[in-house]
């Protein structure tokens, strides 16, 4: 049952507001014991010609007889609602039960398509530690627009075009060795591309080189198009498998090069609507009256850059997609090139622009660390998730933890970890990489949600044989068991909440907190003590259920996996 919508209702049919008014009013007070939900009266002051507290006071007398609100009472200007506790727990827990995973779910994006763009790493070079955070939160927002009904599309803009693939095929003709980059692609690789810039400050013709290789490679030459093709399908191949240790797929794999051949048309119709203008031999968006810098469509040797290819990709998924959203988890270093692109599109004319939305993230700091990859002094994703994993397995043997598979729980709690700590604050705040931290079993950490679920999990299975359904929830009422409740009901707004500002923390901080409460009810209300009598105990099973329902629920939409016992 929606007690707000109640609540909305019963002040609608004694004040004639407008429904729009009294759902923007109502607000949850600060402290619980405040209430449950608060109208503050002074949008009748006018109407009702008397004092806000007046008012409070009479509207409180005519909601007294009610079934769901237990108590209305009037606090100076506000009225605040103290709801029925045994209504809302067996409400709450039988929805919870009757919608398992779906909990929270909703039809509002119904008939919509949201792109989401992210990850994006450049082919033949290392997936490194920086590009999670990207990952991290693409696939987080893709789940929970999914979960809100959206049809989702996941799509990887791979870095697969650009000059740097001449100075590659440059160095891989003058130093590479097929057998020896096929037993460690990546790696290999990127020791070529790294000589290639030392060796170029020393003969700086390399340069010139290089960019012959890529304009053979634009031209379509056969030999620089199949090395490459097998440059990028070996980049595949290794980046899969880190994609696989995460859980991410995509719908689309689409990189620059994709939209090589889509670019003239975008140049076109910019010179059709006039919107090109000549600055030191470029061809540019003269953006002034926005106070954003000129958009560069063409540099002087007539070559396009990532603008135009941004922008035919935008116009390819508008004609593909149709969509609704079209989402781009980028750095915030790249906020200004999104500024201009987005700005070109709606001069173009093209309304469907006000649906494309740059998400910014910030920095990944680890002391000491350099990620260029240009001096090859990089941290690798994949060798960051191993150690968590293999840490996670230090502890779970210090801890004599009787898990039955522990390589597949170090796995799910050790890349957990890391996740939950891209994904806890607001995504534009710098994340700074500390393992004591993210593989803290007490504290705000993924371990300490994924425990509080297998804790749930093993009381279930010691009560196994007990018939919970239909329990007498008038047995289960307590402070700590109201609490815990009423946080279960608010899921579905934490989900809008993360989708509404693209901001999965809005899910971590949910989920963190229920596993307090949880932890609360756990340690104060005893289930399968002696002393406590069957109905009880069966109305508590109930709510455990659901908790562990909504805890997997939500670390799913943070790409969190659970585990059964820890």
């Amino acid at each position: 049952m929606d007690f707000k919508e109640h609540i909305v209702q019963k002040i609608i049919d004694i004040t004639d507001l407008d429904r729009e008014v009294v759902e923007n009013a109502i607000e949850t007070p600060p402290d619980e014991k405040m209430g449950d939900l608060a109208f503050p009266c002074f949008p009748l002051a006018k109407v009702m010609r008397k004092a806000p507290p007046l008012i409070a006071q009479e509207l409180a007398e005519k909601l007294a007889d009610d079934e769901i609100i237990d108590k209305a009472q009037a606090t100076g200007g506000y009225l605040n609602f103290f709801l029925n506790r045994e209504k809302v727990i067996s409400s709450t827990i039988n929805a919870v039960e009757n919608s398992g995973s779906d909990w929270g779910k909703s039809d509002l994006g119904n008939g919509k398509t949201v792109l989401v763009e992210y990850s994006s790493p450049n082919i033949a070079k290392p997936f490194h530690i920086g590009h999670l955070f990207s990952t991290a939160v693409g696939n987080s927002l893709a789940k929970i627009y999914k979960h809100l009904g959206y049809n989702v599309k996941s799509l990887n803009h791979l870095g697969d075009w650009g000059t740097q693939f001449g100075k590659l095929i440059c160095a891989y003709k003058k130093w590479g060795d097929r057998e020896v980059i096929e037993k460690d692609p990546i790696n290999e690789l990127l020791k070529i591309y790294v000589k290639f810039h030392e060796e170029a400050e020393i003969h700086p013709e390399l340069e010139d080189e290089a960019r012959g290789y890529f304009k053979k490679l634009e031209d379509g030459d056969e030999e620089t198009t199949a090395l490459w093709t097998y440059f990028r399908d070996i980049s595949l191949v290794e980046f899969k498998r880190v994609y696989d240790m995460l859980g991410v797929e995509f719908d689309s794999y689409n990189g620059e090069a994709f939209y090589s051949d889509k670019m003239d048309e975008v140049v076109d119709i910019l010179k059709d609507k006039g919107l090109l203008t000549e600055s030191d031999g470029a061809q540019v968006v003269d953006l002034s009256e926005l106070n954003i810098p000129p958009c560069i469509i063409l540099k002087s040797d007539g070559a396009t850059i990532y603008a135009t290819r941004d922008i035919a990709a935008a116009l390819y998924r508008h004609r593909t997609y149709d969509f609704y959203k079209n989402i781009y988890v980028v750095g915030i270093p790249q906020s200004l090139h999104f500024k201009q692109i987005f700005s070109v599109m709606k001069r173009a004319g093209w309304d469907w622009a006000e649906g494309c939305e740059h998400v910014g993230f910030g920095l990944v700091k680890l002391p000491g660390k350099n990620m260029s990859t240009r001096h090859g002094d990089v941290v690798f994703l994949e060798d960051v998730l191993n150690e968590s994993i293999e840490k996670t397995k230090e502890i779970i043997k210090n801890n004599g933890s009787n898990i039955d598979d522990i390589d597949d729980a170090s796995k799910k709690i050790g890349i957990g970890a890391i996740l939950y700590t891209f994904l806890k604050n607001s995504r534009e705040k710098d994340i700074i990489f500390s393992w004591d931290t993210m593989l803290d079993f007490e504290g705000e950490s993924a371990p300490y949600c994924q425990y509080g679920y297998a804790r749930g999990r093993s009381i279930l299975r010691k009560a196994d044989g007990i018939d919970f359904k239909n329990a007498d929830f008038s047995k289960a009422v307590s402070d700590e068991t109201y609490s815990l409740v009423k946080h279960l009901g608010a899921f579905g707004d934490a989900v809008k909440d993360a989708a509404d500002k693209n901001e999965p923390f809005y899910i971590n901080r949910y989920v963190t907190t229920l596993t307090k409460l949880f932890n609360k009810f756990y340690n104060t209300n005893p289930i399968m003590r002696d002393d406590v009598d069957e109905e009880t105990r069966k109305a508590r099973l109930a709510i455990v259920d659901a908790v562990t329902t909504v805890i997997k629920t939500a670390l799913n939409l943070l790409g969190i996996d659970t585990v059964e016992s820890m």
